[in-house]
């Protein structure tokens, strides 16, 4: 590949993992606003156009009164209402469907015109791959609230929610690899290691955020420091056996969400302090400047969003924030890469 081609394929996959970043956003919006059940069917490409006529809007008004959902949560319901959470819906999986064309069309045509060399094309399909997987695991996350509670499986959410974080960081690093090749600085390999190990925490911190939106932990426990006046809320390890309460319990999972955060905010701290002692280049320095004030920023939006019962707007941009550090924590690791 010439330094032309990498450059140009190297922009499309950040516009791509772009487009990615606000996919899990409106993720966000849609599981905020319970809108994720508002569409009962799953049908890639008709799915695409909305109900445009009033028959077509009371047929699927008429199957959404038979989920779960709707009898036990939203038996006042309107057909406005269910308009309303029927767009944002849409307009979460229409958004996938973009992506899926903005990866796909450029790809063939950087294939067919030679520009990306076997390897890469390789690299690449296995991206759109995952791409179809995330979507087939959005459905199969979706139908867990279909059956008999009003809400979907935690562990399907997280799953989707990783799979979505995976694609997003190998989209980012594939394109950073493209546009800087070469690395411009090898750091010392301890400092290497704590780089990937931060980046591992700041993951994990995020998987954990995925549990306490399908618990719905965020709505409970809505004090700080403390939770209800107490270092460890009452029930932490109520559930058998034991490792159900990571999962399930939502006092244990929001406490351990909490616990990451701080962990995250501790090792950021040294991370950046030993980084900036380091003789680096300046887009390196800055990334060691800015990854703690990403994580502070964020800590706050987590503990604003608690304090105030998970406002959609807040909660959205908690989730947001959460790429913002991993995307800084990524560029960091790439930009001290040995080759």
């Amino acid at each position: 590949m010439t330094h032309n081609d990498s450059r140009a394929v190297g922009i499309w996959l950040l516009l791509v993992a772009a487009l990615v970043f606000a996919m899990v956003v409106v993720g966000g919006v849609t599981r905020l606003t319970r809108s994720g059940l508002s569409i009962v069917e799953w049908n890639p490409v008709m799915g695409a156009i909305p109900p445009l006529t009033e028959p077509q809007w009371l047929d699927e008004f008429g199957k959404y009164q038979q989920t779960p959902e709707y009898q036990q949560v939203n038996r006042a319901m309107t057909l406005g209402g269910f308009k309303r959470i029927f767009y944002v819906e849409w307009a979460h999986r229409l958004l996938g469907r973009l992506i899926g064309l903005a990866f796909l069309l450029p790809l063939i045509y950087f294939a067919v015109r030679r520009r990306i060399d076997r390897p890469l094309t390789h690299k690449l399909i296995g991206i759109f791959i995952l791409g179809g997987l995330q979507g087939a695991l959005g459905w199969f996350m979706v139908k867990s609230g279909l059956v008999d509670v009003p809400r979907v499986s935690p562990y399907r959410l997280t799953a989707h929610l990783a799979l979505a974080v995976a694609i997003y960081a190998y989209l980012l690093w594939t394109a950073l690899t493209l546009l800087k090749p070469q690395p411009p600085h090898a750091a010392p390999d301890p400092l290497r290691r704590l780089g990937w190990g931060v980046t591992t925490l700041i993951a994990v911190t995020i998987l954990a955020g995925g549990f306490v939106a399908g618990t719905k932990a965020g709505f409970a426990f809505n004090t700080w420091p403390l939770m209800y006046g107490q270092l460890t809320p009452p029930g932490l390890m109520a559930l058998q056996p034991w490792w159900t309460n990571l999962f399930e319990n939502i006092a244990t999972v929001q406490f351990d969400h909490r616990m990451l955060a701080y962990a995250v905010l501790i090792a950021v701290a040294i991370y950046s302090w030993i980084g900036l002692r380091q003789s680096t280049p300046r887009p390196t320095q800055l990334a060691f400047a800015l990854l703690p004030v990403a994580v502070l920023v964020q800590v706050v939006l987590g503990i604003t969003t608690l304090l105030k019962y998970v406002p959609v707007g807040l909660g959205a941009a908690h989730q947001g924030g959460a790429l913002v550090v991993l995307t800084v924590a990524i560029y960091l690791n790439h930009a001290q890469r040995r080759g």
